[in-house]
């Protein structure tokens, strides 16, 4: 039976979304037979990486995202065509929503990336020798495929229809699936029969064995961003170059010259700082494209050296020739009345500065979409307006564990300007060394106020890296009730966000936030803020 369907960031892009509790990953993980959730964790600037001159990017990441030879100069308008055959009735990790709609939510999110990556998904009940049509239909489409890609598939009659229907596909992934479906990359059979000696095992070693790890790891994270994640990085290496993972390719000798001519007193001092050493030293042990490990070393390690560094490798002088734009889909429509009212400019920063005055923040997050940067605990936002005519500003307060098991604060400040559309804006901010700028709207807030959802698209070009994501905010960190839940709904859709993407965030243990914004600052403009409860009105 047919279920057809009808955004990363830099690691020193460490503003007040991320994970602070990711699980170390297994030195030797069993690509393609996953069990258990892990953290997330996303691509980050690779300047870090250990050895000097031609490894300056690690030959991993070559082998990883580096598209082959042929694949790049190959002129190719034909679609990529991926093939998801889901175990009936199969459950995901992902707030326990079904596979079968996680894979058709994958399918729709591929879009986002290239209209051309067509994504068909199937029960594997099609498979099954009593439904002909269906399994005529998945038969058919198979013939066309690039990837296969088999989840929760362990059904017996399923598996060897599989098997027999399968075997002209160059690249075929199963995941929590029967031991006996083969797995391939590029046409090469990967053997998972061993998990000791599973990289010894390759056909061809040399060439799918980084891609199968980070496959395997990005699974692993269990969340709709790597989901996709997996499946591009199979485009991108063995069917044609995807441009959102061009930035991570390897530039070998150029990145070291310009580093030592431009950056050699901000190394030096780096190296001489035991914060900033810390911090590298950490980072050589992430993987690189684990956003959440590098961050996490970042957000443990921060120093004035670590920023100096960054902001000449990357920003001034842009060494790793690294290049990014801010993501134009989902393009997500902002809220036109409130109150009965047409939103205007002034009303919708009255709407961020929100509860800011009657409390001492503005919003506090409840739950957010991107796996990297939505999961700080404690998340305060401050939106305010500045001592200048005009001016309006964002500060996020939220809080860290460092790896030495510390709880810490962390605050950043973005300018924010007016788009053209009301509800809109543009966020900047200079961010451990790194400028990121985001296009934000204001998606929907409840009449009272009880909650809001604000959606984000972003770009850190220096460091290569663009984001998407979402957060869900209320006065006291509290999920909206139930009679809210209809139009949080429809507030999620108009961004293309399921509500089992977002992860909730961890509100307790807050204590002694750094809060306060500076003297003079200005709060609401026009708006009355009241409920039931309470009237409260300022004019700015």
């Amino acid at each position: 039976m047919s279920l057809e369907a009808p955004s990363w960031s830099a690691c020193l892009h460490s503003n007040r979304r991320s994970v602070p509790n990711s699980a170390a990953l297994s030195a030797s993980p069993l690509p393609f037979q996953l069990r258990r959730p892990r953290a997330a964790r996303f691509p980050a600037p690779l300047f870090f990486r250990r050895d000097a001159a031609s490894r300056v990017i690690e030959a991993t990441t070559r082998a990883v995202l580096e598209t082959k030879e042929n694949a790049a100069t190959e002129s190719r308008s034909s679609p990529v065509r991926i093939v998801a055959v889901v175990g009936e009735g199969s459950v995901s990790p992902l707030k326990h929503a079904p596979w079968s709609e996680v894979m058709l939510h994958t399918a729709t999110r591929m879009k986002w990336v290239n209209e051309e990556f067509e994504m068909r998904v199937f029960s594997d009940a099609s498979c099954r020798t009593s439904d002909q049509p269906a399994a005529e239909t998945l038969r058919d489409e198979l013939t066309q495929a690039d990837i296969l890609i088999n989840v929760a598939v362990t059904n017996q009659e399923s598996v060897e229809w599989i098997q027999n229907n399968s075997g002209s596909i160059p690249n075929v992934i199963s995941f929590d699936s029967s031991a006996r479906l083969t797995s391939k990359l590029g046409g090469s059979v990967i053997d998972t029969s061993t998990q000791g000696n599973f990289f010894a095992k390759l056909v061809e070693p040399k060439e799918p064995m980084e891609i199968v790890k980070t496959v395997s790891e990005a699974w692993a994270r269990n969340n709709s961003d790597d989901i996709r994640f997996c499946l591009l990085v199979i485009i991108n290496a063995y069917i044609r170059p995807v441009p959102i993972l061009k930035n991570l390719r390897s530039k070998g000798f150029s990145t070291l010259n310009c580093m030592v001519k431009n950056c050699g007193p901000q190394i030096l001092n780096c190296l001489l700082d035991p914060n900033c050493r810390k911090a590298l030293q950490c980072l050589n042990n992430c993987s690189p494209v684990d956003q959440v490990c590098n961050y996490r070393c970042i957000a443990s390690y921060e120093s004035p050296n670590l920023e100096a560094f960054s902001l000449c490798v990357l920003q001034k002088n842009n060494c790793l020739g690294l290049d990014a734009e801010i993501p134009k889909l989902p393009s997500v429509p902002p809220m036109v009345t409130f109150r009965g009212e047409e939103m205007s400019l002034e009303l919708a920063e009255d709407l961020f500065v929100g509860w800011l005055g009657k409390l001492d923040w503005s919003w506090r997050v409840v739950a957010g979409q991107n796996p990297a940067y939505d999961q700080f605990p404690c998340q305060y936002q401050l939106f305010y307006r500045g001592k200048a005519k005009g001016s309006f500003w964002y500060e996020p307060v939220f809080q860290v564990r460092t790896l030495e098991g510390k709880l810490v604060w962390r605050r950043r400040k973005y300018r924010v300007k007016r788009a053209t559309i009301p509800g809109t804006f543009f966020f900047s901010v200079l961010d451990n060394g790194v400028t990121s700028n985001e296009f934000w709207t204001i998606v929907d807030v409840a009449d009272d106020l009880s909650w809001g959802l604000f959606h984000y698209s972003g770009a850190a070009r220096a460091a290569g890296q663009s984001y998407t994501g979402a957060v869900l905010v209320s006065p006291d960190g509290q999920y909206p009730d139930e009679k809210q839940r209809e139009r949080l709904a429809s507030a999620m859709e108009k961004c293309g966000i399921k509500e089992w993407e977002l992860f909730n965030v961890d509100n307790c243990s807050c204590v002694d936030p750094p809060l306060g914004i500076p003297e003079g600052s200005r709060l609401h403009s026009a708006i009355k803020v009241e409920d039931q409860k309470w009237v409260y009105s300022q004019t700015g």
